[in-house]
């Protein structure tokens, strides 16, 4: 069945490309002229990545990827949707960034046909593992691609916002905290744009702080730090406001101590 939500998910994704594209949200004619998509907050926390070898796992289609190629990293991407991996491959020839990129589901990965390097990090950032059925399998290939002392970064929404009604401002559990179940949503726009799609249907799974640890412990892992946050990458209730810095934070200053919305995670294969 997951394999089923799996594949809605990806023609979803696949529309989305476009519209994507065009939206203000990525602002792909920024990109080209130079900007920088990673945040401030991810370079410090990964550090330098000049001369290192970088996979980036659900690339979309490459922003992120082809900017920390921009700041001295030799970079791999790989995503399940054809269609954002034709644009990240578009992009990279027309702006002359050296830049590969993998069409794969990480279900079929590791794959040493398809990547055969290992890498001195392995990055995923915002918006990647309420898409993922089962977080077991995605450390397995973590640890696999990841050189002895290599690292493992990511950045994403917490799993306790993730519980929470993003349709109303008084954070109301709705979802369960500790499933494996499917999540069904049916939503008619993209979260960057308010184009209308056909693929309206999308599935999502929870994952707990100790799911997300274990995957990547019992790889043979070690966390180097977990950190908190009282914003996130976008917009997620209604009443947020996106700073100059480009984090989205509650407009009450009152409720921006109660809940946490993001966290980074580095690891160090050993």
């Amino acid at each position: 069945m997951n394999e089923e939500y799996m594949h809605i998910n990806q023609q979803r994704w696949d529309e989305m490309v476009g519209v994507h594209a065009k939206s203000a949200f990525y602002d792909v004619a920024g990109f080209k002229a130079g900007r920088i998509t990673v945040a401030p907050l991810e370079r410090e926390e990964l550090g330098n990545v000049a001369g290192k070898s970088l996979l980036h796992l659900q690339c979309h289609f490459g922003m992120d990827t082809m900017s920390w190629a921009r700041l001295g990293a030799k970079v791999t991407g790989v995503d399940y949707s054809e269609k954002a991996i034709e644009l990240a491959q578009s992009l990279a020839k027309e702006l002359s960034i050296d830049a590969h990129f993998v069409r794969s589901n990480i279900y079929d990965l590791p794959d040493d046909t398809l990547i055969p390097d290992k890498f001195d990090i392995v990055y995923t950032a915002l918006g990647v593992l309420g898409w993922l059925p089962d977080l077991k399998h995605w450390g397995k290939v973590i640890a696999h691609y990841l050189k002895p002392g290599g690292t493992f970064y990511i950045l994403e929404g917490h799993p306790f916002m993730m519980t929470l009604d993003e349709n109303t401002s008084d954070l109301k559990v709705v979802f369960p905290y500790f499933s494996s179940e499917a999540l069904r949503f049916d939503n008619e726009h993209s979260y960057a744009d308010s184009t209308v799609l056909a693929n309206k249907t999308e599935y999502g799974w929870n994952h707990s702080l100790s799911d997300i640890f274990t995957a990547l412990l019992s790889e043979g892992l070690s966390i180097d730090f977990l950190h908190e946050f009282p914003f996130c990458g976008w917009q997620y209730f209604s009443d947020m406001e996106t700073g100059e810095d480009g984090w989205s934070r509650f407009k009450d200053e009152r409720k921006r101590k109660l809940v946490p919305l993001m966290f980074s995670l580095k690891a160090t294969k050993k």
